[in-house]
């Protein structure tokens, strides 16, 4: 997965492995709380460890989004991540911000700004 970020010019500026408490998925992912798949997502996101990385690129939230492709891995075009690798809409392998606002919030949730090497 970073080998298709690297090839697609978004360059790795921080990265961790954590175990997730259900507490962090909850507050993580609070915006779909009141959706039907939250639980689901709630357990796959705490059953091992996730690695969390923060991107930099020209464009880089939406070409993230773009290189990581459709939620639903069936709907994903060839090449993306989700097509690659992921096996239903809660197991997508992959998360991405929609928005740059969003963005700096999510890199504020798992990482201080010593930990992010980014330009």
């Amino acid at each position: 997965i970073i080998a298709i970020f690297d090839q697609n010019d978004l360059r790795v500026v921080a990265i961790k492995m954590k175990i997730l408490s259900k507490r962090e998925v909850r507050d993580f992912y609070q915006v779909h709380s009141e959706k039907s798949f939250f639980q689901e997502l709630t357990e796959y996101m705490t059953r091992g460890p996730v690695v969390i990385m923060v991107l930099e690129g020209k464009d880089a939230v939406q070409k993230n989004r773009d290189v990581m492709g459709a939620t639903n891995p069936s709907n994903a075009k060839d090449g993306t991540i989700r097509k690659l690798f992921a096996s239903s809409i809660q197991e997508n392998t992959v998360h991405g911000s929609d928005s740059l606002e969003n963005a700096k919030k999510e890199i504020r949730y798992f990482f201080s700004d010593s930990e992010v090497f980014g330009s």
